[in-house]
């Protein structure tokens, strides 16, 4: 039986590394706090403070659990090696083997918890979809993109809220709105923000020539309530309604139920129409432009603050930030961290952990970099 020892170790000090990162002292702390908040019998007479309390404390005793679990485990090995060597018993070694690789798999996905260091990264997002430049292409690209996101949700056990879709002329989608629903998503989802761009024969080409297309992605984070945060005057809103379409086509129903709301100080305009009702419709869109304005805040006080500090490169809105190479060649690059892969159709139908992985990564490095 191989030597186990240095595994172990290692294992034991990335557990208290994650104990300190994760601050697991004071989330036991608050823990005990919130326990007796939530058993009150009128907690959910008031349900916006319940959901924000027992978000809270789910987060929470996740990390706690899951770092306790790992723990456990981690010294369960550590005592049937101990047996092991005390014994000559050689017979452990394949269960030792498989008992350090998933431990090891594990604390690699707790150690991405350290990466979420952004302000909101563990709130839900909003992401919305819009084709650019290439025609039809273009907006097949969207649908591509919207596809490749439903299939990345349904991967983490996330769930996806579509708001709105508005139909291709000929194909795909012009854009879509829809609310990814689940611990980090809006952390994770940071790394798609930007332009995407798309080269491949292009199925819309009658002599079937390259084409070069692209779409945006902006990804904001989803607050239930921002009424504290963000004023809305209505005096500033121009509210639209119209009849609800599928993004092929077909009615939702006959009724002009879906809402369009344009916010003329802004021009920032949000629709949607998957909701059962109009006044459900304008509710969301109302949640989704707080959520779009509280973003575009954020943002121009973080411009503030860096034209303060002198001008220095940045990758921002409406920087390529990957490209997705279909023809002469197959390759998934994304420009600002460098990772790549040549597993094109994995990375379509939702493998995109690996970029948001490098992504975090590159996104520390720079902030540390700053300081």
């Amino acid at each position: 039986m191989r030597d186990f020892t240095e595994d172990l170790r290692s294992l034991r000090r990335r557990v208290d590394e994650a104990g300190t990162y994760l601050d697991i002292e004071t989330s036991r702390k608050r823990l005990a706090e919130l326990e007796p908040e939530l058993a009150r019998p009128d907690l959910w007479d008031d349900p916006q403070v319940a959901q924000r309390l027992t978000r809270e404390y789910a987060a929470l005793k996740d990390d706690v659990d899951l770092l306790g679990s790992i723990e456990a485990r981690a010294a369960e090995a550590e005592e049937l090696y101990q047996l092991a060597r005390e014994e000559g018993d050689d017979s452990v070694a394949g269960e030792l083997e498989a008992m350090v690789s998933a431990l090891e798999e594990e604390l690699r996905q707790l150690e991405l918890r350290s990466l979420f260091t952004a302000e909101h990264d563990e709130r839900d997002a909003v992401v919305e979809i819009h084709a650019k430049d290439g025609g039809t292409d273009a907006q097949d690209f969207a649908e591509m993109l919207l596809r490749m996101y439903q299939r990345w949700v349904e991967r983490r056990g996330f769930q996806m809220e579509l708001d709105d879709v508005s139909p291709g002329q000929e194909a795909g989608v012009l854009s879509a709105t829809f609310i990814v629903k689940g611990r980090y998503a809006n952390g994770l989802l940071a790394s798609e923000r930007g332009v995407h761009r798309l080269v491949r024969m292009s199925p819309f080409d009658a002599q079937h020539r390259r084409h070069t297309s692209f779409a945006a992605v902006t990804v904001v984070p989803f607050f239930e309530d921002l009424s504290d945060e963000v004023v809305i005057d209505e005096k500033d809103l121009r509210i639209d309604t119209y009849r609800s379409s599928s993004a092929g086509g077909q009615h939702v129903n006959v009724t002009d139920s879906a809402v369009r709301i344009t916010h003329l100080p802004t021009g920032i305009v949000v629709s949607c129409q998957n909701e059962r009702s109009q006044y459900q419709n304008k509710a969301r869109a109302m949640q989704i432009l707080a959520a779009r304005l509280a973003e575009r805040a954020r943002e121009e006080r973080a411009a503030e603050l860096s034209a303060m500090a002198g001008p220095k490169a940045q990758v921002g809105w409406g920087s390529q930030i990957r490209s997705y190479v279909l023809a002469p060649f197959q390759l998934v690059k994304d420009l600002r961290t460098g990772y790549e892969t040549g597993n094109v159709a994995a990375v379509l139908d939702g493998d995109l952990d690996p970029f948001m992985e490098a992504y975090l990564r590159w996104r520390r490095a720079g902030t540390a970099a700053e300081r």
